[in-house]
């Protein structure tokens, strides 16, 4: 028996008693866009998925090929709003063993599927005011672990309450060296004349799946430079454009940060690339 929210209830293999993700946050996700029956960037997915469980030393299923993975998010949207033309789709790998921190079986994996509707097909660059903040309470580690999408997301949460409560749309997080990494829930781009930055995974940021489609835009175009290099907080009062990426929203303009206001120009440049690369992928 488990004491659960003042009930005792049957212990069970599926409770929260054994939950590692929920114990420990040992576990890792990938949030996926499904648009006309087609995921976005499956491939990139599936790679960055397979890699975070490599580096968090997990048993990856040998049956979990790109194809099963693909079979199995499109079985479970089969059975959500036929309507939709879009979807937000979470799949976690978590270890199933138990243990404390040391795992009794680390031969066993597990993985959930969650779907929801989106309401937007192809990405739009919302104009309305997005203002945002730093976040100073907590810092990103500057590592590895930091790149990939595990269920620790303690940092990201408590942005966000602040963010809520202090009516920004967006927070920045920084590292333990204070350089900006990314937002609460993207990446980030800063533009400063032809010249656009994004901080380097290095620095601590997500290893987003948008993020790397924006790099691979601006490296194939003549008319801006890409530079992956730490990013000063001191450099968003200069910057003529910020914007963020993630794959559910595409790029997202930040309209104003402190008394600096933003343009929106070439991240609507930008936009229009994406989702002709998504119409002919």
């Amino acid at each position: 028996m488990i004491n659960f929210n003042g009930d005792l209830v049957q212990n069970s293999n599926q409770s929260i008693e054994n939950n590692r993700g929920f114990l420990f946050g040992d576990a890792v996700f990938e949030t996926l866009k499904v648009l006309d029956n087609k995921i976005l960037f499956l491939e990139d997915h599936y790679f960055r998925l397979m890699a975070s469980m490599r580096v968090l030393r997990m048993e990856i299923p040998m049956n979990f090929t790109m194809e099963y993975m693909e079979e199995q998010i499109m079985k479970t949207i089969s059975n959500f709003d036929k309507n939709a033309i879009s979807y937000r789709v979470r799949i976690t790998f978590f270890r199933d063993s138990e243990g404390l921190y040391l795992p009794l079986n680390n031969n066993l994996t597990k993985f959930l599927i969650q779907v929801s509707p989106l309401e937007n097909g192809t990405y739009i660059n919302d104009i309305k005011d997005y203002e945002i903040e730093i976040y100073k309470d907590f810092y990103v580690t500057k590592q590895l672990l930091s790149s990939l999408k595990t269920t620790n997301k303690l940092i990201n949460v408590t942005a966000s309450i602040f963010a809520n409560e202090n009516q920004y749309q967006n927070c920045l997080l920084i590292n333990n060296e204070k350089n900006i990494v990314e937002a609460i829930n993207s990446n980030i781009f800063i533009i400063n004349g032809k010249t656009i930055k994004t901080p380097p995974i290095s620095d601590g940021c997500v290893n987003g799946i948008i993020r790397k489609q924006i790099i691979e835009l601006i490296s194939k175009s003549e008319e801006f430079e890409l530079e992956e290099v730490s990013v000063s907080p001191f450099e968003l009062q200069k910057a003529d454009e910020i914007f963020l990426t993630n794959i559910i929203s595409g790029i997202q303009s930040v309209s104003k940060y402190k008394k600096k206001e933003y343009t929106n120009e070439i991240a609507n440049k930008l936009l229009v690339k994406l989702n002709a690369k998504i119409r002919l992928a």
